[in-house]
């Protein structure tokens, strides 16, 4: 029988701290688990970081300054196919060349940027300058790179889950920085209670959500985002304009991946004050709050979802932010 009451461990990873629930026949098998489903994540963060110099995504991004090609492995093959179907399905929004901007829109930033260093970077940016191939990714312009933050951390919460389901656990949570992916709902079969947080501050959830199958993301201004010149400005980049996004400050998607909750997520928000349309178009169950704090979407707090739809029935699954489980 499973044990009774979650083993819970926390650590950091992604620049994120992390957490991992799980229900185990005994305390041994759920640590054992744990610990493969954590190293599985940081193996994902060591190969898919921007910030480490020897990591597979900084290997592909030397060939893509050079405007060079490189042939990548099956796993990073998976990634660019999500990217670019991201890409497609947000009409451009979703991209994962937009990185570049990122040089100076940042924590750093003290005045608003000239025009001239805006449009320097958007030359190299726009994933259609990109050819993909499998399992050879081509770059057409010097001088670009690729970020995968968007959909490396959500694969990895996918891909942890499905290590500790692959133990033999079936209940259980993989929260990492607010990119959650549910094992099984608790043993008793109610759902987990995931916390939203207010994007206006406070530290406090403005609502619950139920949900006991599939991951939860959630995307907006509230954590990551900076000020400048008196303006809170969002870290997701236009890749049109080369300016941060305005409209939604959060949007929580329920998906039957983290992976496709993230996406999701994303591009809502990429999309402006047109996100709750999209939204109610792919049909997946969402949540968005409006900058007069007002809450919408498909999703009632009151009771559990109904059964979560696919909203990308051609982008497939991973499994070969603001929220708070409990």
């Amino acid at each position: 029988m499973p044990a009774t009451e979650a083993l819970r461990i926390a650590f950091f990873a992604m620049g994120s701290p992390c957490s991992l629930w799980l229900y185990a026949d005994d305390d041994d098998k759920a640590r054992r688990a744990a610990g493969a489903a954590i190293d599985e994540v940081r193996r994902i963060e060591r190969a898919y970081s921007r910030y480490l110099t020897d990591s597979l995504l900084s290997e592909i991004n030397r060939v893509a300054t050079a405007g060079s090609d490189i042939s990548v492995d099956p796993e990073t093959a998976l990634l660019i196919d999500h990217a670019f179907c991201a890409h497609a399905l947000s009409d451009g929004l979703f991209d994962v060349t937009s990185g570049r901007m990122r040089e100076i829109w940042n924590d750093e930033i003290k005045s608003i940027p000239h025009a001239s260093e805006i449009a320097s970077r958007l030359a190299c940016v726009g994933l259609e300058k990109v050819a993909w191939r499998r399992p050879r990714l081509s770059f057409s312009v010097p001088g670009m790179e690729l970020d995968l933050g968007g959909i490396a951390k959500e694969y990895a919460a996918d891909r942890a889950a499905a290590i500790c389901a692959s133990a033999g656990s079936r209940h259980g949570l993989i929260n990492l920085g607010g990119d959650i992916s549910i094992i099984g709902p608790h043993p008793d079969g109610s759902p987990w209670r995931v916390g939203i947080c207010d994007p206006f501050g406070g530290g406090e959830a403005i609502a619950t959500l139920f949900v006991a199958e599939g991951g939860v993301a959630t995307s907006g201004d509230y954590e990551r985002c900076f000020e400048v010149e008196g303006r809170r400005l969002n870290h997701l980049i236009d890749p049109r304009t080369g300016w941060p996004v305005e409209g939604l400050p959060s949007v929580t998607v329920a998906a039957p991946s983290c992976l496709l909750a993230g996406m999701a997520s994303t591009i809502a928000i990429l999309k402006g004050e047109a996100g709750p349309q999209w939204l109610r178009a792919t049909g997946a169950a969402h949540l968005y709050v409006e900058e007069t704090g007002e809450l919408g979407g498909s999703i009632r707090m009151e009771a559990p979802p109904k059964t979560i739809r696919q909203p990308f029935p051609h982008c497939g699954t991973a499994s070969s932010t603001g929220t708070c489980p409990g």
